[in-house]
């Protein structure tokens, strides 16, 4: 792909389509484009089209199709699960990691409001939440944990397993945002033992707009919107097939290839720190990298301010954080109380498919001419 002189390092707020999958979403919105519920044969050709699409999709995070229902994105996955879950149950008490993205933080703030008991659960200076943590916190009225496969911020994948086991073994249902691991990650929702996982198409190369909820077989949700039948009742409106043949063809690439592109990013990533470092040796590192995201390397340039440094090198597309926090700042850096000497220096770099060594080299030279 050919991009302008700007060298495009943001992929954990949103990614390019790929060529084949705009190419599916284009067939079957130009092409095969009536609606699933249709009677007719045109309609009854798309619906099976439309669950072979929920199977490729499933089979990308090892569920059954009947597990997966899609969603307009990850903001619209974590409400469903947040919301859905705690109006099901009624009263309670429920876990949520203090550095979750926005899209969790915000339905759980509601809950509180409207009277579910809620805490919040502390992360430590590395970025990870201690499972120890959340057994302590658990109550004999929590019914709900939520805690993100990945930080959107800094990369830090976090030790779901042992949360979701902890969860099992109290008949906890167990939620994971996964919106930044999808695609990027190998994703085994068996293997993780999660109850809900969120996932985001725009984060794995589809158009912005499409995303998907996996929800275990027994879980109770209350739907969020009322009106039809589709998505098995608990999401209704008329499937918006194109956009759903394009995440199953992402979803399709991802299965393939996503150990090698994992393994390429890890050493572009490695190869943009240690530049960055023999740059500016005050540089500071957020997560530990054997347990972060391949694609993302969050640093700080102690004693100089982020937002400025990516001002004054506009050709460098990176971010200072999630596209999503709010003007109070990031929710990362507050969860992980972070020195403000230290934070304010902070810039997200991520990178993705289209992210070249030769990109890399570059980033590093002009980091080298503005620091040197």
């Amino acid at each position: 792909m050919q991009y302008s002189k700007e060298i495009y390092l943001d992929y954990n707020a949103t990614t390019p389509v790929l060529p084949e999958v705009l190419d599916a979403f284009n067939s079957y919105s130009s092409e095969e484009f009536a609606n699933p519920s249709s009677a007719h044969v045109l309609g009854k050709r798309v619906k099976l089209a439309l669950e072979k699409f929920r199977e490729e999709v499933a089979g990308l995070l090892n569920v059954t199709s009947e597990e997966i229902i899609f969603t307009s994105g990850g903001t619209e996955s974590n409400h469903l699960a947040l919301l859905g879950v705690a109006l099901a149950k009624g009263k309670g008490h429920i876990l949520v990691s203090s550095f979750e993205h926005p899209s969790v933080l915000n339905p759980a703030v509601r809950l509180l409001e409207m009277g579910f008991e809620v805490d919040f659960l502390p992360v430590n200076p590395q970025g990870y939440i201690d499972p120890e943590e959340v057994q302590k916190r658990i109550k004999k009225n929590t019914f709900l944990v939520s805690v993100m496969l990945a930080n959107n911020e800094i990369g830090t994948i976090q030790p779901v397993e042992e949360i979701a086991k902890i969860c099992q073994e109290r008949e906890i249902i167990f939620h994971t945002d996964a919106c930044q691991a999808v695609g990027k990650i190998s994703v085994d929702v068996k293997k993780i033992g999660c109850d809900l996982l969120s996932f985001a198409g725009h984060k794995m190369y589809t158009p912005k707009g499409i995303g998907g909820l996996f929800i275990k077989k027994g879980v109770s949700l209350s739907p969020l919107f009322l009106g039809g039948g589709q998505e098995k009742g608990i999401r209704p409106g008329t499937e918006p097939v194109g956009l759903i043949a394009a995440l199953a063809k992402a979803a399709e690439i991802a299965k393939k290839d996503v150990s090698f592109e994992a393994e390429r990013l890890v050493f572009l990533r490695e190869t943009l720190y240690e530049g960055l470092k023999e740059v500016y040796p005050k540089i500071y590192r957020y997560g530990i990298p054997e347990r972060t995201l391949p694609n993302t390397l969050t640093v700080s340039f102690v004693g100089k301010i982020g937002s400025k440094i990516l001002a004054d090198l506009p050709e460098v597309c990176a971010s200072t954080g999630s596209a999503c926090h709010d003007r109070k700042g990031s929710n990362t850096l507050i969860a992980l109380k972070v020195p403000e000497e230290i934070a304010q220096g902070t810039i997200r770099f991520s990178i993705g498919r289209y992210t070249t060594l030769e990109d890399i080299e570059r980033v590093i030279k002009i980091f080298q001419d503005y620091l040197g």
